[in-house]
């Protein structure tokens, strides 16, 4: 009779096994298109943060800010991290882009902006940044208020010009930053590489270069140079993060720039 037990109770562990995940011996690979990792336990906040991504324009308008607007509220919400606000329009940035409309505001993410945006208090908002919160920007975040030398300066870089779409080939500067470690040592992506005013790798800690000029028909394609792409900084008490990366579509889908945003959101929430 014993024998009978153990028998039923060893059929009974095999068919949990077989229907448990945790049993098996062989794991699927992770595609191109798989989302970042969740945030892992113990680092989610008791609270969310509050993120208020701003994709007004005043000048070109990319094609990707809906899809930039859905990627950027599917990190907070897939990682438990952050709720997201959305700032689209004139009277948008009227009400948000203020010391009240930011008060509960932990982060702001100038997602493809262009053009002057119309904040009342340039001043007061760059203080707001400086007393501890962050400013996350991506690709023309850097072509938005060129007649603002504040602004810029807070940011690290002003967007000049940018040639054809094509594939770079993309250096990491810092392979120990968790905003890039998963690029290093180098990667190749497709997008439209843009060129700034000048190189500010003295002022920011620098994340993504090119060593080369691409053949993007600005300048003399494989000659050697030194142009930043992405990079952080302290700005007072608050963190900056830039990527000139997010022209395109695809590049917002992939899970590379997923990644890398997730890193840098992680960063400049100091989770």
């Amino acid at each position: 009779m014993a024998r009978g037990w153990r028998r039923a109770g060893l059929i009974l562990a095999s068919a949990l096994c077989a229907a448990s995940l945790s049993c098996g011996s062989q794991a699927t690979a992770p595609s191109t298109t798989t989302p970042p990792a969740t945030t892992p336990p113990g680092s989610t906040p008791a609270t969310p943060k509050r993120v208020l991504v701003v994709t007004h324009t005043t000048g070109f308008r990319h094609s990707s800010i809906s899809v930039a607007e859905s990627t950027i509220q599917s990190l907070g919400s897939t990682n438990a991290m952050f709720d997201t606000r959305f700032c689209r329009t004139q009277a948008d940035v009227d009400s948000m882009l203020t010391a009240q409309g930011l008060s509960d505001v932990d982060a702001v993410f100038f997602a493809n902006t262009t053009g002057n945006l119309g904040i009342a208090d340039m001043r007061a908002f760059l203080d707001w940044i400086a007393a501890g919160h962050a400013f996350l920007g991506a690709h023309s975040a850097s072509d938005t208020y060129h007649e603002s030398a504040e602004f810029l300066s807070m940011l690290g870089g002003e967007f000049v010009t940018h040639g054809n779409i094509v594939a770079a080939d993309i250096r990491v500067d810092d392979a120990a930053d968790p905003i890039v470690a998963h690029l290093a040592p180098r990667f190749v992506i497709t997008d439209e590489l843009y060129r700034f005013a000048r190189n500010s790798r003295a002022d920011v800690h620098a994340l993504l270069s090119m060593d080369r000029v691409p053949g993007d028909g600005v300048g003399d394609t494989g000659a050697p140079a030194d142009l930043l792409m992405a990079w952080r900084r302290d700005f007072g008490t608050g963190r900056v993060f830039y990527t000139a990366f997010g022209h395109r579509e695809e590049v917002w889908q992939d899970a590379r720039f997923r990644q890398h945003l997730l890193g840098a959101l992680r960063w400049a929430l100091r989770l």
